[in-house]
This record gives C-alpha cells, sequence and structure tokens, in this order.
C-alpha cells in the first residue's frame, strides 16, 4: 500500500538537527532512551524544539505481546533499576524540559504493575524544585486499586492510559490481559479518585474501525472521565504486527476531531502523524 503525501515527514533543519545531536548526547550519558528515538516518532524534531520528551521506563521487555507493538515480549523476573528515577530526574534537569511524558511496557511479573517504580519517578523530577510539568502514560495495572492509588498519590499533572482502538477490534489487536472495558474501568476510578486532574487516552486509526464505531469509543472515554484525546494514524512497525487497512485522510480526521469536541473533549488532537505525546504540554492550557 502506497504511503499517501500527506505522511511525508520533512528533513529537519540544521538548527533542529543540532538540538536533537545535543539531546541524544545527554540522554546517552544518562543512558536513557526516549521514546521518541525508539518509536521513530515523526514530531520528534518539533517536540524538542518545545522542550518536551517522552521517556520510557521499567526496561526494554514488555509482559504483553498486542499486535501494534514491536516492544520485545518476555519475562524480566522482577528486575527492576532502582537508579533509574534519579537518572531519569538529572536528564530531565540538563535537558531543561518544561514538560515530561513518562510511559512504559507492561510489567506482569510485578505485583503491582510497576507502580511504585512510577511513583519514584514521578517524585525525583518533583525534587528538582523546578516548574517542569509530568504526564504520565500508564498501563492498566491489572486496574489494581492500590496500584492506581499510588501513581495518583505521588501527584501528576496528567495521567493518560490509551484505550488504542475501539470496542470490537480490542480483542484481536490488544493482549488478552487488556480489555476495553478495563481500560474504562481505570479512567473511571482515577476520575472518581481526582475529578479535576485531566485524563487522556489515545485511539490508532485504519485499523478497520468505522466511523460510528470511533465515535462510540469516543463517547465511553468521555463518559469515563477522559477529557483529553489524540487520533493518529496506525503504521506496522514491523511485518509481524497487525495489517494496516487503511490511511485515513486528513480531512476524516478533522471530522473525528469535531465530533470529539462536540462530545465534550476539552483538548483533541487528531491527525495522520499525531501520536499519544502529540503537543503534550498544551493539555494544561486547555482547562
Amino acid at each position: 500500500m502506497k504511503r499517501p503525501s500527506w505522511l511525508r515527514v520533512h528533513s529537519p533543519s540544521p538548527e533542529q538537527a543540532a538540538n536533537m545531536a545535543a539531546m541524544r548526547s545527554l540522554l546517552k550519558t544518562h543512558n536513557l532512551t526516549t521514546v521518541c528515538q525508539g518509536a521513530l516518532c515523526p514530531n520528534a524534531c518539533e517536540c524538542w524544539g518545545r522542550r518536551t520528551a517522552t521517556f520510557m521506563i521499567l526496561g526494554d521487555t514488555c509482559t504483553r505481546t498486542c499486535r501494534f507493538c514491536a516492544v520485545p515480549t518476555g519475562n524480566p523476573q522482577g528486575r527492576l533499576d532502582t537508579s533509574e528515577p534519579q537518572r531519569l530526574a538529572a536528564a530531565v534537569r540538563d535537558l531543561e524540559l518544561a514538560y515530561v511524558v513518562i510511559t512504559s511496557v507492561d510489567r506482569d511479573d510485578l505485583a503491582d504493575g510497576g507502580a511504585d517504580h512510577f511513583a519514584e519517578v514521578i517524585r525525583a523530577v518533583r525534587a528538582l524544585g523546578r516548574k517542569t510539568m509530568v504526564e504520565v502514560l500508564i498501563p492498566d495495572f491489572g486496574a489494581r486499586v492500590e496500584s492506581l492509588r499510588a501513581v495518583l498519590e505521588a501527584g501528576p499533572d496528567v495521567i493518560g492510559h490509551n484505550i488504542e482502538t475501539v470496542r470490537r477490534l480490542s480483542p484481536w489487536l490488544r493482549d488478552p490481559r487488556a480489555d476495553y472495558d478495563q481500560s474504562l474501568a481505570v479512567l473511571r476510578w482515577l476520575h472518581q479518585k481526582a475529578p479535576h486532574l485531566p485524563l487522556k487516552s489515545s485511539l490508532m486509526l485504519g485499523l478497520g474501525e468505522t466511523y460510528d464505531e470511533v465515535v462510540t469509543c469516543l463517547r465511553n472515554l468521555h463518559t469515563a472521565g477522559a477529557s483529553a484525546v489524540t487520533l493518529g494514524q496506525y503504521m506496522p512497525p514491523d511485518d509481524a504486527s497487525a495489517e494496516l487497512k487503511r490511511y485515513v485522510s486528513p480531512g476524516e480526521f478533522d471530522r473525528m476531531a469535531d465530533a470529539a469536541r462536540q462530545i465534550g473533549f476539552s483538548h483533541v488532537v487528531s491527525g495522520p502523524l499525531v501520536r499519544s505525546s502529540y503537543h503534550a504540554d498544551e493539555i494544561c492550557l486547555s482547562r
């Protein structure tokens, strides 16, 4: 399937390239990798220019096998890098980040799913004494209340949890331990406990979903308490991943964005190149 013109990414300017080289050097110093690099995000230049970045914690091996993701699957056997929170905080300081997004692989090998480690990272960034805003993009933690509470009590500015796709496609696309209704339950619990905290979710399009299914999913998310949503084009990371059914046009993304705003979302970012953390720093401006 030929990639359409609207998915082409322009080469970085000399200034952007220099900025990215400096960022990579600092990340290497702290032995950290951003999702921006690992996922080959098309928006890395723009986001790093805005002093925002997304870090993946808890290792590089996921315990789940979702069909849209190329992250290696395995059993980390309870291993944790206890120095990671401080190293990540040091990178935030040295990179002078104004907004940081922290996400992770799934860690079903840990009793809390990695929630306490998330909390430690949040607290380490907070200890810098800077006004860096912290967004966490969390797994479902098996919907364990004690895990969700640990993250919530650490004080992030925004919590995201991605539902990924519409209800019909969820069992086919996501690991059996990830469930459409479970994701809604996670958002619902967080909203009940912290009704003023921005909650965010994300949908990938181009997997065979219909417009009506997307609108229904958006309604489900908003009813559960999500106030922000991103919609982007699914791009298979490798040949073994779920098949791309079609490219969604920019006009269709605009139509879905309009539907999301009519439903009541206060922050909507929708477009072919949009990823979960794209323009993440704007979420607090839309409150």
